[in-house]
């Protein structure tokens, strides 16, 4: 049952919706109205908690975490963005049994009630209750009776005449849709019955929405989550996924509800250990920032791998053949043979530490032995360090517990920081910074000779040396695909801060190297690990999911395939299934829901910007958000071209200034526009070893129209 907005009683031209729609339209306004009211009322009570919670009377820690609770309650609620609050309801059916027979509930993004321990008026559609929403079917309607689906006004704020539709579906009838009344007029939103009810349909609201322009930020797909997705949002919270997600199939959206869903339904274990969200890049990271507030989830890190491992600026780029052999795994292997090799587990001296009037004496080969016991054990370098100390130490503390009987904690102190004690350790098991250790391996030759044998041959060992080694340590000039190494040693040294869960995107592009970085991160914890195969650029780009994941620490982890499109319009996703034939990389091809859309080439002839300029002007008469995308090297010169045009270019999707972004091709993967100008496709494919692989992300960014500008051909 759809029903679009009730038409002006003195509008004779305008038809009417029949009176039982226009009925339940203006009962659904008032609940929201209700609703809105008591979401207001939540806000001013939370801010009255944080207030009245400051003058608890406790300890000064449990009034610091409650006070932390309440401020992080409220700043949650404050930070909602506006916009209807509720999108779908389920009513279940009588007579069926169970906790929920004969109720209704509002579906919505974050739980409102009156009171605590009152029926809430909209149900988080994290809770189990709200699974029904996104599960049941026709086939099986989980003893749901009714599906409601509500209609939207385009960028609405929250203001109720902005619900405009209504959409049932009677499951427990075995229909998916219930039809247009007689009289009702027709629209975007209208529903038809089906020819044979028992197979599933999208429906006409969920199409709107999944279709309706991309203007600003990403938006989240709480309403539209599809039955596949839902069952991966929800994996159990110490499950690894990894999702092979075809463009389109909402693989993005689904790790970030995942984080979401794992912060409602385990809030301790995952605020006390973290959640991390990794992107690809920081533009990608302003165009998803939206997405957990909007499901009423703040204060989670979205962050890159660079900023995450970043100990240094990166001031320096390495030729290609020297990142390739940094990025290999076989430099994890160099890198350890390099710190333990300082360790000396042989030919000790004796040591000997004054007491009093006494001299302690820790023979070589005890020493000998302590640092074998140690290195067996397999602790972190700087763990192992400490544990060579605390035994040197047990063995003088022996020694003179048997003569004068139990030393006291502040003997034991200063027998640590002895100055015998800490010279015999820094000699054993020498301090070491990560950027002493990979200076002195990429500076000399007899170094990196020393430790790389047997894993590297002499063409990659020359490609890692420092053409102009610098003088010291603190000149150097440091590559990204140092920073990789460095955050190698500096693991090997002490773990770094674990989180509890991470959501990895376009993992695909990963090196094996930057995946130990996140599998250091994630110790005990899970991954949701999300990307494309056929989407991957990089030069050490994942050719198979499995040993991706097994750089990743999470091996058994399973792998689940979204091939089914709600983005990408079919038209524009079988060009990209051509080139996807060229690629060589295992993976089906995609299919899209969507039969509208646009595709066109656009020949320059012999004036590619004068076409690039007349594919834009044709843009700019639809709807929605434009991006030009072109090889790197030719972005400035589009984008001046443009300029020049009279057609101003915003600088990211989060500026408002223009609909028209210039993007250069490297930079557009996790993007999505309304309208895509590709820009000379032969050019893109040639600026780099998986030009190709470039190319197919290039074309599967468009939403609803994709123009391929072309002067030189098409590689398809």
């Amino acid at each position: 049952m759809t029903s679009p907005d009730p038409a002006p009683k003195d509008d004779p031209q305008t038809p009417r919706p029949a009176p039982a729609l226009h009925a339940a339209l203006l009962r659904e306004r008032a609940h929201h109205d209700a609703c809105r009211a008591a979401l207001a009322a939540m806000l001013a009570g939370a801010d009255l908690q944080v207030v009245t919670g400051e003058d608890v009377s406790a300890s000064g820690a449990d009034a610091e975490v409650l006070g932390h609770r309440l401020r992080s309650r409220a700043k949650s609620l404050r930070e909602l963005p506006e916009g209807p609050l509720f999108f779908g309801r389920l009513d279940y059916a009588e007579g069926a049994g169970g906790e929920h027979d004969g109720l209704g509930y509002h579906i919505g993004r974050v739980r409102i009630g009156e009171h605590p321990a009152a029926p809430p008026l909209v149900v988080d559609w994290r809770a189990p209750v709200a699974r029904a929403f996104y599960q049941a079917s026709a086939r099986d309607p989980q003893g749901v009776a009714v599906r409601r689906r509500f209609g939207w006004a385009p960028g609405s704020r929250g203001d109720s005449a902005d619900l405009t539709a209504l959409e049932d579906e009677h499951l427990g009838r075995g229909e998916h849709g219930e039809p247009c009344e007689p009289g009702e007029p027709g629209g975007p939103g209208e529903s038809l019955r089906l020819a044979e009810p028992a197979v599933p349909r999208t429906s006409a609201i969920v199409a709107r929405e999944i279709e309706r322009p991309r203007v600003g930020p990403m938006r989240d797909i709480a309403a539209t989550i599809q039955p596949e997705q839902d069952d991966l949002v929800r994996a159990e919270p110490t499950e690894s996924v990894c999702v092979q997600g075809a463009p389109g199939t909402g693989k993005t959206a689904v790790g970030l509800h995942r984080a979401a869903y794992l912060l409602y339904t385990h809030p301790q274990r995952f605020r006390r250990g973290g959640l991390l969200i990794l992107g690809p890049h920081r533009t990608f990271l302003s165009y998803i920032a939206e997405v957990l507030p909007s499901l009423g989830e703040t204060g989670v890190r979205q962050s890159t791998l660079s900023d995450e491992i970043a100990r240094h600026p990166v001031t320096a780029t390495d030729p290609a053949p020297t990142a390739a052999v940094k990025h290999d795994p076989r430099m994890a292997e160099v890198l350890r043979r390099a710190l333990y090799g300082r360790v000396t587990a042989d030919g000790a001296d004796d040591l000997t530490v004054p007491d009093g009037s006494y001299r302690r004496r820790v023979t070589g080969d005890e020493l000998t032995r302590i640092v074998t016991d140690v290195l067996a054990e397999e602790p972190p370098y700087e763990v192992g360090r400490e544990r060579v100390r605390s035994r040197i130490v047990r063995r003088i503390q022996e020694q003179a517990e048997r003569r004068s009987g139990p030393r006291p904690a502040s003997w034991r102190r200063a027998m640590e920081r002895a100055r015998p004690v800490s010279a015999c350790v820094d000699e054993l098991w020498p301090k070491v910074r990560p950027e002493e250790l990979v200076h002195r391996l990429l500076a000399s030759s007899d170094e990196l000779t020393r430790w790389s044998t047997g894993l590297l041959h002499p063409g990659e060992r020359d490609a890692l040396l420092w053409p102009r080694p610098p003088r010291s340590v603190r000149s150097a000039r440091w590559s990204s695909a140092d920073l990789v190494l460095l955050d190698e040693v500096a693991g090997l040294l002490d773990h770094p801060r674990g989180y509890g869960h991470i959501v990895v995107d376009e993992a695909q592009d990963l090196s094996p190297m930057e995946c130990r970085a996140i599998a250091r991160r994630v110790p005990f914890g899970s991954l949701t690990v999300l990307g494309d195969l056929a989407q991957g650029t990089t030069p050490w780009a994942a050719r198979s999911w499995r040993d991706l994941l097994t750089h990743l620490g999470k091996p058994d982890a399973k792998v689940v395939p979204l091939t089914t499109g709600f983005r990408v319009p079919g038209a524009v996703l079988a060009l990209a299934n051509r080139l996807l034939a060229r690629l060589d990389d295992d993976v089906p091809p995609a299919r899209s829901l969507r039969r509208d859309g646009e595709l066109r080439i656009r020949r320059a002839e012999g004036d590619v910007p004068k076409a690039v300029v007349a594919a834009v002007r044709d843009a700019l008469t639809h709807e929605g958000s434009i991006g030009v995308i072109t090889a790197d090297a030719d972005a400035p010169r589009v984008r001046r071209c443009l300029t020049e045009a009279g057609i101003p270019t915003a600088t990211g999707p989060e500026d408002p200034t223009s609909r028209v972004t210039v993007v250069p091709a490297t930079a557009v993967k996790g993007l999505e526009y309304d309208h895509v100008v590709a820009v000379e496709p032969t050019a893109i494919a040639e600026a780099e070893e998986r030009g190709l692989n470039r190319l197919y992300v290039v074309l599967t960014r468009a939403v609803s129209r994709l123009e391929v500008v072309e002067g030189r051909g098409v590689p398809w």
